[in-house]
């Protein structure tokens, strides 16, 4: 029971971490005379993805690489038909044409790329699969074209609801980042050993508890940040959120987990790729079904409807294997 309540703690630690890092730094970038825009594209975004960083590192070290690749695979599941369905019913999601043709296609290409390069028994012959250290280096270059593509548009389009940077003194900021990183790594080894304990207890893998606890813990932040923007009628921030954290979690977290330590990719897992190829081609496909480039309310309950289908499937598969 305690191991339970350690998750629980975890999760708090690791969301309330993330605010008072991002927090912190981002008073100390302004005082710098850093812009909004930069702060966003950098110190916000890489902010709400450090939950998933955080637990994957610690997973990593750890040798969980289940944890640490079923944690970016249910992210990425969880944040386009959970997240993205939960927004579009609050409010219907206009969703603009930068985003339609060039993020989804981006973030459907950043699965595309994990898909071959876990696949070494598949294309190469090779008797196991994983995503190596040379894989990594590969997903985090392309995380830097990202991130340097990013920045471009932004400049030239200028950014959609600049970001509020709350101004503190120096020692405050200071005060928030260690407070921030702390509840960070605490935190995240919680996360991790729980979930581990737990997987151990139930009987089942470290995959499924990486795929569907963990996963929907670390999107908390994701989950907050769309729905109140779509609560505020601010689409463009409600989907170039999700949109942007897979790319991230793809490029940069998984890029990151495989230097610190080869990830063995178990053939199941294939499984949970396929599915998320299969939710980003259902998010592209539904920008040109009924209203164009908008995920309308009705499209929100069919991704609910289709991530209800997906989590009791793993869990029967899981428990059929038992």
């Amino acid at each position: 029971m305690i191991e339970y309540i350690f998750l629980i703690i975890g999760f708090v630690l690791l969301i309330k971490g993330a605010d008072f890092l991002v927090e912190g730094a981002s008073s100390i970038a302004k005082r710098m005379g850093i812009s909004a825009l930069v702060i966003g594209l950098t110190i916000v975004a890489f902010g709400t993805s450090a939950p998933e960083l955080i637990v994957n590192i610690f997973a990593s070290i750890n040798g969980n690489t289940d944890i640490a690749i079923g944690n970016i695979l249910g992210s990425n599941i969880a944040n386009i038909l959970l997240i993205l369905g939960i927004s579009a019913i609050i409010y219907p999601l206009t969703v603009t044409r930068g985003t339609v043709w060039k993020e989804v296609p981006f973030s459907l290409l950043a699965i595309a790329v994990v898909a071959f390069m876990a696949n070494d028994a598949f294309f190469d012959g090779l008797p196991f699969s994983s995503l190596t250290r040379s894989d990594g280096l590969v997903l985090v270059s392309f995380f830097a074209i990202f991130l340097y593509y990013t920045y471009g548009i932004s400049k030239v389009e200028g950014a959609s609801g600049d970001v509020q940077v709350k101004a503190m003194s120096k020692v405050k900021s200071i005060v928030w980042i260690i407070l921030g990183l702390v509840g960070l790594t605490i935190g995240g080894k919680w996360i991790v050993d729980a979930a581990v304990f737990i997987a151990s207890s139930l009987g089942v893998s470290q995959a499924l508890i990486g795929l569907t606890v963990v996963a929907i813990g670390t999107s908390l932040p994701e989950l907050a940040t769309s729905a109140v923007a779509a609560f505020k009628k601010n689409p463009d921030i409600a989907v170039g959120n999700i949109v942007g954290s897979n790319i991230f979690n793809i490029f940069w977290i998984l890029g990151v987990s495989s230097i610190i330590s080869s990830l063995p990719f178990s053939l199941s897992l294939t499984r949970d790729v396929l599915m998320t190829v299969l939710a980003t081609l259902l998010l592209f496909a539904f920008m040109f079904v009924g209203k164009k480039h908008m995920l309308e309310r009705w499209q929100g309950f069919v991704f609910i409807l289709l991530y209800i289908i997906y989590i009791v499937w793993i869990v029967f598969v899981e428990v059929k294997v038992i």
